[in-house]
């Protein structure tokens, strides 16, 4: 890597571009979603599965490129994660059906999970010990930029151009990430070089999670059964597999730590109770209210704007004060905002949607930076690594849960069919369930964000 101050300000602006990209999608397909089910008949549960097959190809290989970038060099797999997503960007936006979008983002999902993996690692091996915090803090202030801008752009973008012109837009971005890389990041990171890559809970763990989620949608069903059986199955097989593992692609022990492990759960079940808020709320704003995309994407901003308002505030409070309790304060929030929109109903007043919003901002405001705080400080200096990767595993493990929950309630209520006026009642009736279930979720989390507290932590210097 090349010296000095330039050097190092390139670094830190390729790790927040390319820690752009993620939430950003994310949020902005959603908004179009409604727009890809008219131009090609998508059914609801097809439909779920446009931003669900991007989240999974990310939970599935997160896990593996983390490994593979550590024993064969971080730069390699970004710079190949990079080019993936920009081509996969492109084909997205050219997609002739349903189907072929579905594969594309499967491949846009892979091309991410080797991107963001990876760009926070590289800046923190790049920045010196007493200037990693701010970079670090700059990379994340991305996300939050990426989610609030995703709603009110993705919905004008949607509104004016069409919902191809989304992909297109991250094309150039990614082009300018891939000079950046071959310009300025001249060395190579490989923490792990000389060991080996456990294949077997590779590839584990990448069938047992895709049979897990795939099954939700052929609920209730007895293939789908059988596969979320299967699913489970591989899953407690993987764990017992990376327990006996000299070498493992995912270090379970971290989870004997009372503190990592409860806080890890609380993130998990955070990001499984809220992931799927702006997916439901903007078929119900775009169906049920009947406004266009720029219109609900104005109305959605206003849970990022508020979370990416507190988020920091929230970081610094917990550097004073247990992050434990300000993380529990912030799950507590989020349980009342979900709680709100059971109450959906033809005639609610968009007042009322903002406020709930604006709830359940705060609440993940207050609970992500805290939360994560609390898991890198529950362990030695020697595993910050992975417990970086695992809070990413968690919030992407997490947000595919979400979907799936939403697909298997979608599967019982409504069925494989176009969203029409005539099933708008069914539609109503799985948001308000959905909302139910992630209501009871978040209370869930409550205890367990509380039951992480230990007094005894010493935080990672």
């Amino acid at each position: 890597m090349e010296k000095g101050y330039n050097a190092k300000t390139i670094a830190l602006l390729i790790a927040i571009i390319a820690s752009f990209f993620t939430p950003f999608m994310g949020s902005a397909i959603n908004v179009a979603l409604p727009a890809i089910s008219r131009e090609f008949l998508t059914n609801a549960i097809m439909l779920s599965w446009i931003p669900t097959s991007f989240l999974l190809a990310s939970a599935i290989f997160a896990v593996p490129f983390g490994r593979i970038a550590d024993i064969y060099g971080m730069k390699k797999v970004f710079t190949c994660g990079m080019i993936i997503f920009t081509f996969s960007s492109f084909l997205c936006a050219i997609a002739p059906s349903d189907i072929a979008l579905i594969g594309f983002r499967v491949i846009q999902g892979i091309g991410t999970a080797m991107v963001f993996v990876t760009s926070l690692a590289i800046v923190t091996a790049i920045y010196p010990p007493q200037e990693r915090g701010k970079a670090i803090g700059f990379t994340i202030g991305a996300v939050y930029v990426g989610l609030s801008l995703g709603p009110a752009l993705g919905g004008i973008m949607t509104h004016y151009l069409g919902w191809r012109s989304l992909f297109y837009f991250v094309i150039p971005l990614g082009v300018l990430v891939l000079f950046l890389t071959f310009w300025k990041l001249k060395g190579e990171w490989a923490a792990c070089k000389g060991e080996s890559l456990d294949i077997p809970g590779t590839i584990l763990y990448s069938i047992a999670l895709f049979m897990f989620i795939f099954g939700f949608s052929e609920l209730p069903g007895p293939i789908g059964i059988l596969m979320i059986i299967i699913g489970l199955i591989g899953l407690i097989a993987f764990v017992i597999l990376e327990l006996r593992e000299k070498f493992p692609v995912f270090d379970m022990k971290l989870f004997k730590n009372r503190t990592f492990g409860s806080s890890s759960l609380a993130a998990l079940i955070n990001y499984m109770a809220t992931f799927a808020v702006v997916f439901l709320l903007s078929l119900y704003l775009q169906y049920i209210k009947g406004l266009d995309p720029q219109s609900a994407g104005f109305i959605l901003i206003a849970q990022p704007v508020v979370m990416a308002i507190l988020a920091p505030f929230a970081g610094r409070l917990s550097d004073k004060y247990d992050p434990r309790i300000i993380a529990s304060i912030g799950m507590t929030l989020t349980t009342i905002g979900l709680a709100q929109f059971i109450f959906l109903n033809t005639g609610t007043n968009i007042i009322f949607i903002i406020i709930g919003l604006v709830v359940l901002g705060a609440g993940f405001g207050l609970f992500s930076s805290p939360n994560t705080n609390a898991i890198m400080g529950s362990v030695e200096r020697r595993f910050l690594g992975i417990a970086s990767a695992t809070v990413s595993t968690m919030r992407l493990i997490g947000q595919t849960l979400s979907m799936g929950l939403a697909i298997l309630i979608f599967s019982m209520f409504i069925g494989r069919v176009v969203i029409t006026p005539e099933n708008y009642s069914a539609l109503l009736s799985s948001i308000q369930i959905a909302f139910v279930i992630f209501t009871v979720l978040c209370f869930i989390g409550i205890f367990v964000s509380i039951a992480g507290r230990n007094k005894n932590t010493e935080k990672a210097g």
